[in-house]
């Protein structure tokens, strides 16, 4: 049997221990293949945003495991959580979060430097990823000259230059149109279908419904996690 991209078991995450204690996650188990598109959905206060925060290695848990790639990172230091994050995970914001006074090429080269990642090898990955993103055209602008749809196609750019194992996606299409959010939704369908692995958060159903699995949270809690087909559009 593969080895479980994410493997989480019976994870709890408590704020405040005591009498008013906050159980943000409590006792969460759940297991993602490599390869797999996943939307966890719950309203504000579910705790949804806690466990992204554990499986993207932003926080750690109270008690149970965390196996990412087979290493377990419930137990890490705050540096080695750190280069976890930067080898094995591609985050993408709802604010987009890019450089204002750096290029669409600049930005999306920024988490490769980090890495260590030469000067050349750097800018070829940096444009390759514009390219799947439909952006290359744009490469020299910088985000106040774009729309918020294009931002968001250089955050994922800059999430998938350096090919990490897992996409993990925080309301992506948060601060977006119909139109871009339609846009953003093929880029991660397409990211899927060559392959990676894309978490997707979001507390919109219709968001939801267009990922092969989703997981809902409630109260800390997995209440459901079913399989289905999106439509083809």
């Amino acid at each position: 049997m593969l080895e479980a991209l994410i493997k989480v078991r019976d994870m709890c995450k408590i704020y405040n221990p005591g009498e008013n204690e906050v159980r943000a996650l409590d006792h969460v188990s759940l297991e993602i293949q490599k390869g797999e598109f996943v939307a966890i959905i719950g309203h504000s206060g579910s705790g949804k945003s806690t466990l992204m925060n554990m499986l993207g290695c932003l926080d750690v848990p109270t008690s149970g495991e965390y196996y990412l790639n087979g290493k377990d990172v419930s137990k890490m230091g705050d540096n080695q959580l750190s280069e976890i994050r930067n080898e094995e995970i591609g985050f993408i914001f709802q604010g987009f979060n890019l450089i204002a006074n750096l290029t669409a090429i600049e930005n999306v080269e920024l988490p490769l430097i980090y890495r260590g990642i030469g000067r050349n090898e750097r800018h070829k990955l940096a444009l390759e990823a514009l390219k799947m993103v439909g952006l290359e055209q744009r490469m020299h602008h910088k985000p106040a000259e774009m729309s918020g749809g294009q931002q968001q196609r250089v955050a994922i750019a800059r999430a998938i230059a350096a090919k990490p194992p897992v996409i993990l996606a925080d309301e992506p299409t948060g601060n977006l149109d119909s139109a871009s959010t339609k846009e953003i939704m093929e880029i991660l369908r397409g990211l899927h279908d060559s392959g990676r692995s894309v978490i997707l958060i979001t507390h919109d159903n219709d968001i939801a419904d267009q990922a092969k699995r989703v997981v809902r949270i409630l109260d800390g809690k997995i209440v459901e996690d079913y399989y289905n087909e999106p439509e083809k559009e």
